[in-house]
């Protein structure tokens, strides 16, 4: 069991270069921070782009890896997105776990004057997405012609550090895309199903990992199970007790990796900082017990 942290990208560089080197010392195996132009309503801000922080976070630590929680198509396009992963990778030197999702509605999309898309639209650029994002990673140069996106003899050098590719990480609940992670991804992260009651939330990850398990069947290789805790309505830092709870639940249904969130004074994931200096000195024996 690996457990990461999401740092939000809400706080000027000032106060958050401080939150990722103590994600480092804390010995969280990854961190990651939220890839959207607002989201809910901290959209009014303060709010930073997902691949400068996480170049900045390269650069305050050495070991832990960094990731996107997730990438999203609403306003990235694969070739010009693959140069910047490109070059955070090296920055990083190999610690770049990409995570990508098929982007929802609301500000993301509604901010560049576009309508949303149905769900079955934004499944299908999704679709194309990332399987152009995995051929840019992997080859020099790469044509596509699709209904979301195109690219005519893209270059990729020097590619990334990691080969073939940095991990990617698919989000994925319903049928199609839980498909698209067991087909591209190193990876597959779940938010489990909608629920104010958290019994009832664990079983939508119960559900959703079975679901995932039978559609992964296939797969000739292993692929990471990771579980967004927070996506329950218990906030996993919300006490000591609960965060150990939640991490024992998920290794019983297989996930390979958890994460939790950096507690915030107030609104979304709020809580005591202090919880995190409690769990560190735990977190080898979490990843074993």
């Amino acid at each position: 069991m690996r457990i990461g942290l999401v740092i939000l990208p809400d706080e000027r560089w000032s106060v958050a270069g401080r939150r990722w080197r103590k994600a480092e010392e804390y010995g969280f195996d990854h961190a990651w921070t939220y890839d959207h132009l607002g989201w809910r309503d901290l959209t009014d801000g303060p709010w930073f782009d997902a691949v400068p922080t996480l170049t900045a976070a390269a650069m305050v630590t050495r070991r832990i890896r960094l990731g996107t929680l997730v990438a999203s198509p609403n306003f990235r396009h694969p070739v010009h997105f693959a140069r910047e992963l490109t070059a955070l990778d090296d920055i990083s030197q190999g610690r770049l776990l990409l995570g990508v999702g098929a982007g929802g509605t609301g500000f993301d999309s509604a901010v560049l004057g576009a309508p949303d898309l149905p769900p079955r639209e934004r499944v299908d650029r999704f679709t194309e997405f990332v399987s152009l994002l995995d051929q840019l990673m992997r080859n020099d140069r790469v044509n596509f012609t699709g209904e979301h996106y195109r690219a005519v003899d893209a270059r990729s050098t020097p590619g990334p550090v990691q080969r073939p590719r940095p991990p990617l990480l698919v989000a994925a609940n319903g049928p199609r895309t839980l498909r698209l992670a067991a087909r591209y991804g190193d990876g597959w992260i779940t938010t489990g199903g909608k629920s104010d009651d958290e019994a009832a939330w664990w079983r939508t990850v119960a559900e959703v990992s079975a679901r995932f398990t039978e559609t992964a069947a296939q797969a000739a290789r292993p692929i990471d199970r990771y579980l967004s805790l927070d996506s329950s309505p218990v906030f996993s830092l919300s006490s000591v007790e609960a965060f150990t709870d939640a991490v024992g639940r998920a290794r019983e249904f297989g996930f390979t990796d958890v994460l939790t969130h950096w507690p915030r004074a107030t609104s979304w994931y709020a809580g005591d900082e202090k919880i995190l200096e409690t769990i560190a000195p735990m977190l080898p024996k979490l990843r074993i017990s």
